[in-house]
């Protein structure tokens, strides 16, 4: 006996085929974005490789601020004179030693050794003893 007044819709199930098309796009979205993170956020962890020197110069017996100093940072022979408050500064050093040399007309010149620290910034304070007169 069979009816044939009965109609039957079969649903073919996916297949694994189908299945990987569906959610190919929505995937290789997923990886570009997440890719892109990756990518773009090394870019804001920049490391500060360099270095400065700063501190000031006074004279050794009264303490008092020495201006328009020369001061000499070796080895790489950059020189400057000192402000009105007896200050220097060297700015986007490699890291490393150098040598702090000053002079100035009436003074015995002076030494300092420093190390300059990648990213830091180092004080040196130099004092300078007056020529006697006699």
């Amino acid at each position: 006996m069979f009816n044939s007044n009965r109609i039957f819709i079969m649903k073919k199930a996916p297949s694994i085929g189908s299945l990987s098309r569906t959610l190919f796009l929505p995937f290789t979205f997923l990886v570009i974005i997440i890719s892109g993170t990756l990518f773009t956020s090394c870019e804001g962890t920049e490391f500060e490789i360099y270095s400065s020197i700063y501190g000031n110069v006074t004279d050794y017996e009264t303490g008092m601020c020495l201006e328009n100093v020369s001061v000499t940072l070796s080895p790489t022979n950059k020189t400057l004179r000192t402000e009105y408050e007896g200050t220097f500064v060297f700015e986007d050093l490699e890291p490393g030693q150098y040598t702090i040399t000053v002079q100035k007309s009436g003074y015995q010149p002076n030494r300092k050794t420093v190390y300059a620290i990648s990213g830091e910034t180092s004080r040196v304070d130099i004092t300078m003893i007056k020529i006697s007169e006699y």
